[in-house]
């Protein structure tokens, strides 16, 4: 993509509104908390520390409006500390130009590297530094930055406060993320029945699966249709692609396979139902077509094998998933457990482990973006000092609020903040105008401003830069600067952050498109070791936990989200092609989804504990984990992988003993795809060749289209 092109879609990603569910209450609350702690502090301090109270607590509202399934009070008040502790300390070294620029680096510097432990973590750091440039500004003495740090602790204090007194949806976004699950799996049903190997995104189950982690005092609290239905939800996405696949399921035509969309099709109706139940709050109201469904005894006379027992299988776990749905706990150990959600304490090791981690590598994007911050948020403060505008933090706070470890978010958001500033600064002046500087009515339309702001955080950043730029007019108008001393000075300096934080990226950035091969590589590792996992059950049904095939398909899904929002990094990034090509990115997506897809087709058809071992599988998932890694490894060398130690194990003599047959048909469709992502990678081969020898060390023995593959 060429700088022209990528301005320009960055330009209309950032000034693009989007349509979102708005949260009107949760809104209003955080507006009510930043208005009683404006109209006390108005009241009983004067407008310099209200203007510092409503800066705290804007902020507190702000961090609790970051994606969090449960918003954690303790967020509010963190942030509020944390704003305090800065100004306090930032007032103390502020005639110091000396000092203040070694705390302003050093205070950026940790906000940049904080985006190691997480968006959240990251929002929150940045946000703090560009407030506390702000606020350092309004204190007089030390006694009262004191006063003014109080404050905005006071101010976090409320905001948390009113989260727990008020929760707003209790459940709601729980109740939201499973709905979502089991209707990605009623749609996945549906597309099953005319596409055989349709893809699934994974992201619905990852969602419901994040939403689940609880604290012990908050899973003894939980509605009863919240408990299990997401583990039965796991359990029946594998269930559903082993029933429509042809290589392990019924064949492409005939009465099976008319048997199967019809099981297929009442699955979807059934999911449909217990998402809406589970959505609202509601009973299960089940279509009787789709009961009857699974009650003809035609099943057992049409399907045999493994599609018979995949059949019986997903009948159970649908009147599982409906039980837990009406409040009745299901069978088995998924309903009780829930996973062990950590205090916000315990987080700070692990977020510093983080960032210590990423400081060991100084190629890092998360190190590049810390060092960009901190170059630009000292030279902007030099830079507005410098310049006769006064005010001169404002670039610096502009930049700091704009940049972001990638280049889309950092450009994208450069263009909404000067746009939205424009129009949130000529709206609140003009308001201004109309109605005056009294204290009291600056503070009642900074609280307006605000509770607009929270509205619409989510329909994208034009939106809510207007609405943060009307409320800091009005914010200092309240404090009794006049328009003509803010208005002008803040939308020039607002350009020069910008501008400086778009040339920091373009003279020092840290493009995703190099890294390609990277994440390709963690992906293919990932699933290696799950498909590996999965085949060593087969090898010692007894003796292997299905604890491991849980954690190793956790890790794959991982793997592949990052590889995921990689590609949709590289995809905006204006660079010359020093990665992976679109199409081989592209076919090579395509090779791995199938290989993650035939694993769960294994994995639908684990052996019990009882069952017979299958010695040959012992060595076919340690060739899959060896040939794996050392594939990725090739991967990031730029070689082509090699599958031989694969195919050597699947040509062991004893597979024409083995009696179950589901395992060994998986694992040549396995390895066909495995090939498949050589021949993608290897680029000396021409793309429309076909029936010839690559570098793989095997012959091409079908199609590249993995649909026709499986069909075969």
């Amino acid at each position: 993509m060429t700088w022209f092109r990528a301005l320009k879609e960055t330009s209309r990603s950032g000034l693009t509104l989007e349509r979102a569910r708005l949260e009107p209450l949760v809104a209003l609350r955080g507006a009510v908390g930043l208005g009683i702690t404006i109209g006390v502090c108005l009241w009983g301090l004067g407008p310099e520390a209200a203007a510092s109270s409503a800066f705290g607590a804007f902020q507190a509202a702000i961090a609790t409006f970051q994606r969090s399934w449960r918003p954690r009070p303790q967020l509010a008040l963190a942030s509020g500390v944390s704003l305090a502790v800065s100004t306090f300390l930032g007032y103390l070294t502020i005639s110091h130009l000396v000092l203040f620029l070694g705390l302003l680096a050093l205070w950026t510097f940790v906000a940049g590297l904080s985006w190691a432990a997480g968006p959240t973590t990251g929002m929150i750091a940045s946000s703090n530094v560009a407030m506390m440039l702000v606020t350092v500004t309004l204190p007089t003495s030390v006694a009262d930055a004191g006063v003014h740090a109080a404050t905005m602790v006071a101010g976090g204090l409320v905001q948390a406060a009113l989260i727990v007194l008020f929760p707003v949806r209790r459940w709601g976004r729980q109740r939201d993320a499973l709905a979502d699950a089991l209707a990605a799996e009623a749609d996945y049903a549906r597309r099953l029945r005319q596409d055989p190997v349709a893809p699934f995104d994974p992201v619905p189950l990852m969602e419901a699966r994040a939403a689940a982690v609880l604290t012990p005092r908050q899973a003894r609290r939980r509605p009863a249709e919240l408990r299990g239905a997401r583990g039965l939800a796991e359990r029946i996405r594998p269930v559903l692609a082993s029933l429509a696949d042809p290589a392990v399921g019924v064949p492409p035509n005939g009465p099976e396979r008319d048997r199967a969309r019809e099981l297929l099709g009442a699955a979807a109706a059934v999911l449909d139902a217990t998402a809406h139940a589970i959505r609202h709050g509601t009973a299960v109201d089940l279509p009787p077509a789709a009961v009857a469904a699974f009650r003809t005894p035609d099943t057992g006379s049409l399907l045999k094998g493994a599609p018979h027992r995949a059949a019986t299988r997903l009948g159970r776990l649908l009147q599982d998933v409906v039980e837990t749905a009406g409040g009745e706990p299901a069978d088995g150990p998924s309903p009780t457990a829930h996973l062990r959600r950590p205090s916000l304490l315990s987080l700070v090791p692990v977020a510093l482990r983080g960032m210590r981690d990423e400081l060991r590598h100084h190629s890092s994007p998360v190190v590049r973006h810390a060092v960009r911050v901190t170059v630009v948020a000292c030279a902007g403060y030099l830079l507005g000092t410098a310049l006769p505008f006064g005010h001169g933090y404002w670039a610096p706070l502009a930049a700091v609020m704009i940049m972001r470890p990638d280049f889309t978010q950092t450009y994208s958001r450069a263009v909404a903040r000067f746009a939205g500033t424009l129009v949130g600064v000529a709206v609140a002046t003009g308001v201004l105008q109309l109605t005056g500087a009294d204290p009291a009515v600056s503070g009642a339309l900074a609280v307006a401003s605000a509770a607009l702001m929270y509205l619409l955080m989510r329909t994208g950043q034009f939106a809510a830069q207007a609405c943060v730029a009307a409320y800091v007019v009005f914010l200092l108008g309240m404090g009794g600067e006049q328009w003509t001393q803010t208005v002008p000075e803040r939308v020039l300096l607002t350009l020069l952050g910008g501008v400086l934080a778009m040339v920091a990226y373009a003279v020092y950035p840290a493009w995703e498109t190099p890294r390609l091969r990277a994440h390709l590589a963690d992906w293919l590792a990932a699933q290696g070791r799950y498909a590996a996992a999965v085949v060593r059950h087969y090898a010692e049904p007894a003796d292997t936990s299905l604890g491991e095939v849980r954690e190793a398909l956790l890790a794959a899904r991982a793997a592949r989200a990052a590889w995921h929002a990689a590609v949709a990094r590289a995809a905006g990034e204006p660079v010359r092609h020093r990665g992976l090509s679109r199409v081989t990115a592209d076919d090579a997506e395509d090779a791995l989804t199938q290989t993650g897809r035939v694993a769960m087709l294994m994995e639908a058809h684990l052996p019990d504990r009882d069952a017979p071992a299958l010695p040959p599988a012992a060595r076919l998932a340690d060739a899959l984990r060896t040939a794996t890694e050392a594939g990725a490894r090739a991967v990031r060398e730029r070689r082509v992988p090699d599958w031989t130690a694969v195919r050597d194990a699947l040509e062991d003599p004893e597979w024409a003993d083995a009696a179950d047959t589901v395992v060994q048909q998986s694992a040549r469709l396995l390895l066909r795809h495995l090939t498949e992502l050589s021949e993608a990678l290897d680029t000396a081969v021409p793309p429309m060749t076909t029936g010839t020898t690559g570098t793989t060390g095997g012959e091409r023995d079908g199609p590249r289209n993995p649909r026709d593959s499986a069909a075969r």
